[in-house]
Protein backbone atom coordinates (compact mmCIF):
# COMPACT_ATOMS: atom_id res chain seq x y z
CA UNK A 1 0.00 0.00 0.00
CA UNK A 2 1.63 3.00 -1.32
CA UNK A 3 1.32 6.33 0.78
CA UNK A 4 -0.07 9.27 -1.49
CA UNK A 5 2.03 12.91 -0.92
CA UNK A 6 -0.53 15.50 -0.40
CA UNK A 7 2.12 18.10 -0.47
CA UNK A 8 4.82 18.25 -3.14
CA UNK A 9 8.64 18.18 -1.95
CA UNK A 10 9.06 22.20 -2.72
CA UNK A 11 5.76 22.93 -0.03
CA UNK A 12 7.84 20.77 2.21
CA UNK A 13 11.15 22.29 1.49
CA UNK A 14 9.35 25.79 1.99
CA UNK A 15 7.84 25.14 5.15
CA UNK A 16 10.69 23.70 6.62
CA UNK A 17 12.34 26.66 5.45
CA UNK A 18 10.10 29.18 7.12
CA UNK A 19 10.01 27.05 10.53
CA UNK A 20 14.18 27.41 10.51
CA UNK A 21 13.91 31.31 9.78
CA UNK A 22 11.66 31.94 12.49
CA UNK A 23 12.96 29.69 15.23
CA UNK A 24 13.81 32.63 17.35
CA UNK A 25 11.04 34.73 16.67
CA UNK A 26 8.49 31.85 18.93
CA UNK A 27 9.51 30.42 22.50
CA UNK A 28 9.70 27.03 21.08
CA UNK A 29 9.72 25.15 18.00
CA UNK A 30 6.44 23.72 18.63
CA UNK A 31 5.48 27.40 18.99
CA UNK A 32 6.97 28.01 15.66
CA UNK A 33 5.41 24.97 13.72
CA UNK A 34 2.00 25.70 15.10
CA UNK A 35 2.05 29.49 14.10
CA UNK A 36 3.27 28.02 10.07
CA UNK A 37 1.06 25.08 10.18
CA UNK A 38 -2.13 26.83 9.20
CA UNK A 39 -0.47 28.59 6.38
CA UNK A 40 0.78 25.61 4.96
CA UNK A 41 -2.25 23.86 5.24
CA UNK A 42 -1.08 20.60 7.05
CA UNK A 43 -1.23 19.56 10.56
CA UNK A 44 1.43 21.04 13.22
CA UNK A 45 2.28 17.34 13.62
CA UNK A 46 3.36 16.86 10.22
CA UNK A 47 5.43 19.96 9.77
CA UNK A 48 7.18 18.92 13.18
CA UNK A 49 7.63 15.57 11.43
CA UNK A 50 9.08 17.39 8.33
CA UNK A 51 11.37 19.45 10.32
CA UNK A 52 12.86 16.68 12.43
CA UNK A 53 13.59 14.84 8.99
CA UNK A 54 15.31 17.65 7.70
CA UNK A 55 17.37 18.34 11.29
CA UNK A 56 18.57 14.60 10.90
CA UNK A 57 19.40 15.16 6.63
CA UNK A 58 21.60 18.04 8.03
CA UNK A 59 23.72 16.29 10.73
CA UNK A 60 21.55 18.42 13.26
CA UNK A 61 19.63 15.67 15.26
CA UNK A 62 20.97 12.15 15.52
CA UNK A 63 18.95 9.38 13.18
CA UNK A 64 19.32 7.70 9.79
CA UNK A 65 19.51 10.23 7.00
CA UNK A 66 16.45 9.76 4.33
CA UNK A 67 19.70 8.74 2.22
CA UNK A 68 20.71 6.23 3.88
CA UNK A 69 17.30 4.87 4.79
CA UNK A 70 16.59 4.65 0.70
CA UNK A 71 20.08 2.74 0.66
CA UNK A 72 18.75 -0.20 2.75
CA UNK A 73 15.40 -0.57 1.80
CA UNK A 74 17.12 -0.75 -1.90
CA UNK A 75 19.51 -3.44 -1.02
CA UNK A 76 17.00 -4.89 1.44
CA UNK A 77 14.74 -5.49 -1.76
CA UNK A 78 18.59 -6.71 -3.68
CA UNK A 79 18.93 -9.24 -1.20
CA UNK A 80 15.82 -10.40 -0.74
CA UNK A 81 16.11 -11.04 -5.17
CA UNK A 82 19.18 -12.26 -5.22
CA UNK A 83 18.09 -14.84 -2.20
CA UNK A 84 15.19 -15.81 -4.42
CA UNK A 85 16.77 -16.51 -7.59
CA UNK A 86 19.30 -18.57 -5.72
CA UNK A 87 16.83 -20.72 -4.50
CA UNK A 88 15.48 -21.48 -7.73
CA UNK A 89 19.51 -22.03 -8.92
CA UNK A 90 19.49 -24.44 -6.11
CA UNK A 91 16.05 -26.38 -7.46
CA UNK A 92 17.21 -26.42 -11.21
CA UNK A 93 20.62 -27.59 -10.11
CA UNK A 94 19.05 -30.32 -8.15
CA UNK A 95 16.94 -31.14 -10.90
CA UNK A 96 19.00 -31.83 -13.30
CA UNK A 97 21.92 -33.52 -11.57
CA UNK A 98 18.90 -36.20 -11.07
CA UNK A 99 18.21 -36.22 -14.28
CA UNK A 100 21.47 -36.83 -15.70
CA UNK A 101 21.86 -39.59 -12.81
CA UNK A 102 18.41 -41.08 -14.25
CA UNK A 103 20.30 -41.13 -17.62
CA UNK A 104 23.34 -42.85 -16.58
CA UNK A 105 21.16 -45.42 -15.41
CA UNK A 106 19.18 -46.16 -18.33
Amino acid sequence: MNKTNKFSPEVRERAVRMVQEHRGDYPSLWSAVESIAPKIGCVPQTLLEWVKRADVDAGVRPGVSTADAQRVKELEREVKELRRANEILKVASAFFAQAELDRRLK
